[in-house]
């Protein structure tokens, strides 16, 4: 059974004369005529009937009719995306973020993309899964630590670790606290596994210093609802939420920050694709949050 035969098929059926169709498919009426005989030996069945000079399907034809149109459909979408692949371009591209990154940065960037760009596919990832996605079909993957060595990578942004404290808190009106000044207020933090926990607890250990009081949540929105309720200080990388003032947190004289990195397959056959989006992510950043935010070159 041959594409064509079945694009004559479906063409016939919605003219519903073999002269019509013929025409419009460029063929004379006898060699479609001969071709949808052969398909209907081959599936055995009669697939029209003719009523009054036009040519109606039968009741095989009818529920062959859906089959057909779907066949062609897909084998449209297989040309294309072998056109696709053939040309280093996407149709489509699947994303892994976590999630923090995934509702402050990448959900709105991708509201920014045009029609002629890759329909995405967003999957939240987990600091120990984000490679894994790679292996599962994932074309691009955000991750906070430097990729792999055997990944091709494009450093994204470096982003602050906050203090977000109530409008109504003693120090709302400071750009920033001391790592020494936190320790001894209540906080709410992130479980040890989540990277904005991972750099608070090493500048902690490096200083010399533990928490006096600490509220541990799964969810950074969570956290800053906490903070909002006056159960402490949330230390996230989020974007503010429920009219919470942020605090950069200094240590040794420096913001403590977490890193964006995107990495992909060297080989990925839209290689060129993937950093080109890699690079409009982190303009992207740029914009969103000041050129303060974008990694040293």
């Amino acid at each position: 059974m041959e594409l064509r035969v079945l694009r004559y098929f479906v063409a016939t059926a919605d003219v519903g004369t073999a002269s019509g169709a013929a025409a419009e498919l460029h063929l004379t009426q006898p060699a479609l005529s001969r071709q949808l005989r052969q398909l209907e030996r081959e599936l055995g069945a009669d697939l029209f009937a003719r009523v009054r000079g036009r040519l109606v399907l039968s009741a095989a034809g009818r529920e062959f009719l859906p089959i057909a149109r779907d066949l062609l459909v897909r084998a449209e979408h297989a040309r294309q995306a072998a056109a696709e692949l053939a040309a280093g371009r996407l149709g489509h591209i699947a994303l892994a973020a976590p999630t923090t990154t995934l509702t402050d940065v990448l959900a709105p960037f991708l509201a920014t993309l045009r029609d002629d760009d890759p329909v995405p596919t967003v999957i939240e990832s987990g600091p120990d899964d984000a490679y894994a996605a790679l292996d599962r079909g994932v074309d691009l993957v955000i991750v906070t630590e430097r990729p792999h060595r055997d990944l091709a990578r494009a450093a994204i942004a470096v982003l602050p670790v906050f203090a977000y404290v109530r409008a109504d808190h003693p120090w709302s009106g400071r750009p920033h606290i001391a790592l020494d000044d936190l320790a001894t207020m209540p906080v709410v933090v992130l479980p040890p596994h989540l990277k904005p926990r991972q750099i608070l607890d090493g500048a902690l250990h490096q200083a010399g210093l533990a928490l006096e009081s600490a509220v541990e949540t799964s969810n950074a929105q969570v956290a800053q609802a906490l903070a909002a309720a006056g159960r402490g200080a949330a230390i996230v990388t989020d974007d503010p939420r429920f009219g919470l003032h942020p605090l950069e947190i200094l240590h040794s004289g420096a913001a403590l920050r977490i890193h964006l990195w995107a990495a992909w397959r060297p080989s990925h056959h839209a290689s060129p694709t993937l950093a080109s989006f890699a690079a409009r992510l982190r303009r992207f950043c740029a914009e969103r949050y000041g050129p303060q935010v974008l990694p040293p070159s």
